[in-house]
């Protein structure tokens, strides 16, 4: 599918100039940020249509992470970062707990690369990715947050082909892989232990196949509900959702079902999605009535971090 994108891109066939724009900005992350901003006062005036279904974001932002070591690096991105950087407070929170350090990304890390190869932009691609394998030199192992920025940065390999880029996509781990190996580490609960349902996101159950440990880390400090759906896609998609959002919004009703399934029997009131795409598209409609969560972010939170 990549590789007729990549074709279908080149014809100019797909992904217009103006997407083709978008995905420049998400390397700039100084821009990226200063974007997001003037978006999050756009919506509180109402003039971001809903049809994007985008959720309320972030005006301002928690203070950029500063290194503590050199145990590991912790990926933090260019929309994760502009848009849920608490769950990166929490990752280091998290990081700290088990007695390890990490170190953050030099300056051209800020993009993983992601929805510009689902784009089919190539070329573009590939400077990224050099970018990124250059900003976390060494052996340390990477930990990455972000579902879909995980699994692209494990396919860095056969991407790229190289010894250098098969060796850096060896030493990436979901947080969730990396927490649940340390999980004996952790504190005990803080907070009287919460009912999570989980929710996989495709690229962590199907292309990084990270089930189990999801479930680990959170059966640490919660009661877990697995979904009947069987790891059904939530339509996200990356970009998918804002760009086809009629489609997306069929597959996500399809799985809201699967969610009130689980609510009707289990008192939970949160939902764990690793995956950033995954919580918003959700977000937009459970809204008040279940929360979305980053499994981080539970974690953390009942932690008591």
């Amino acid at each position: 599918m990549e590789g007729s994108r990549s074709a279908l891109a080149s014809s100019k066939r797909i992904t217009p100039w103006w997407q083709r724009i978008g995905f420049k900005v998400l390397p700039r992350h100084r821009l990226l940020l200063v974007g997001s901003s003037l978006l999050a006062v756009a919506q509180r005036l109402r003039l971001v249509p809903r049809r994007l279904g985008l959720t309320a974001l972030p005006i301002r932002r928690p203070a950029r992470l500063a290194a503590t070591g050199n145990d590991v690096w912790l990926f933090t991105g260019c929309v994760m970062d502009a848009w849920q950087r608490q769950t990166h407070v929490n990752t280091a929170k998290l990081i700290t707990a088990v007695g390890e350090s990490y170190a953050i990304p030099s300056d051209g890390g800020g993009c993983c690369g992601a929805l510009h190869v689902h784009a089919g932009l190539e070329n573009e691609t590939r400077r990224l990715v050099v970018d990124v394998m250059a900003s976390m030199p060494g052996d340390a192992p990477i930990v990455v947050n972000s579902a879909g920025c995980g699994a692209a940065m494990k396919d860095y390999g056969h991407f790229i082909g190289s010894a250098d880029a098969v060796a850096f996509s060896s030493r990436v781990l979901d947080v969730n892989e990396y927490l649940a190996e340390r999980v004996d580490r952790l504190p005990p609960m803080a907070r009287p232990q919460p009912t999570v349902i989980v929710q996989d996101p495709c690229h962590l159950r199907h292309v990084q196949r990270v089930i189990d440990p999801v479930r680990t880390l959170l059966e640490h400090v919660a009661s877990v509900v697995e979904l009947d759906d069987d790891g059904l896609c939530c339509g996200a998609g990356g970009a998918y959702s804002a760009l086809q959002p009629d489609l997306a919004g069929q597959i996500r009703e399809r799985k809201i079902s699967s969610i009130a399934r689980a609510v009707s029997r289990s008192d939970a009131s949160l939902v764990a999605s690793a995956n950033p795409g995954c919580s918003m598209h959700l977000s937009y409609v459970l809204g008040d009535n279940l929360e979305v969560r980053h499994p981080v972010d539970i974690v953390a939170d009942a932690l008591g971090l």
